[in-house]
């Protein structure tokens, strides 16, 4: 079993989400087969059409998860940090991965071989009512995706995520913007020059204060209306 600065793998497994619930030997089984693989920053993890033959989970740092059209364009579809999954379509699907992955940073990932855990879920079916929970919250995304990115324009793309990551960080009227302007960009499906404007007149108009990174939301109300309605 691979430990981790004091927290057996066992127990950092079932502190996650995806694992909630799962307890005793089954949880034992489950750090049995998990492999706990290190990628530097901008190492590649997988690519479109590689073998789907596991799935992971983010130990320590953060991934990109994206999509490249024809002409080289990248489409983010989602970042994920610690104790999150992904890669999960590949224990269903069984097929090859749908989209790439690179680590943003130096980054630890548990790696789950579909066919060890296939094993498990057929004894457990526990695990795979969890892997289905966070495949359904998964989708839940992307159809918020599909559509910010075919019926909102950028301002209200912009306003949801500075909401999302106001939320998801939990820092009363304050966030801290966690990919660069460029990564940023094309998440929300536009370029770095147009998100900077956009940017700038929040500030002006009073919705935020911009400093470096760190983002003060000023007025909240009209930042959630913003991100209802799509635009200014």
């Amino acid at each position: 079993m691979t430990a981790d600065k004091g927290k057996p793998l066992v127990e950092w497994l079932g502190a996650t989400s995806l694992f909630d619930g799962v307890r005793g030997q089954h949880l034992r089984d489950l750090s049995g087969i998990a492999m706990v693989v290190s990628y530097k920053r901008r190492a590649a993890i997988f690519s479109t059409g590689d073998p789907g033959n596991g799935f992971y989970l983010v130990k320590e740092g953060r991934v990109k998860v994206f999509m490249l059209s024809p002409e080289g364009k990248e489409q983010i579809l989602h970042i994920v940090g610690p104790g999150e999954s992904f890669g999960e379509v590949a224990v269903f699907a069984g097929q090859s991965f749908p989209a790439h992955a690179v680590a943003l940073e130096n980054s630890r990932l548990v790696f789950l071989p579909r066919d060890d855990f296939v094993t498990l879920v057929s004894v457990n079916p526990a695990l795979a009512l969890n892997l289905l929970a966070a495949l359904s919250q998964r989708l839940r995304q992307f159809a918020k995706m599909i559509d910010a990115l075919s019926l909102k324009e950028v301002p209200g793309r912009l306003a949801a995520h500075l909401l999302y990551l106001n939320d998801k960080q939990a820092g009363g009227n304050r966030l801290r913007l966690e990919l660069s302007k460029t990564q940023l960009a094309s998440l929300l499906g536009t370029i770095p020059e147009t998100l900077s404007r956009i940017l700038s007149k929040l500030q002006r108009a009073g919705f935020i204060v911009i400093d470096g990174a760190d983002i003060t939301i000023v007025n909240r109300s009209r930042l959630v209306e913003l991100a209802e309605l799509g635009k200014f």
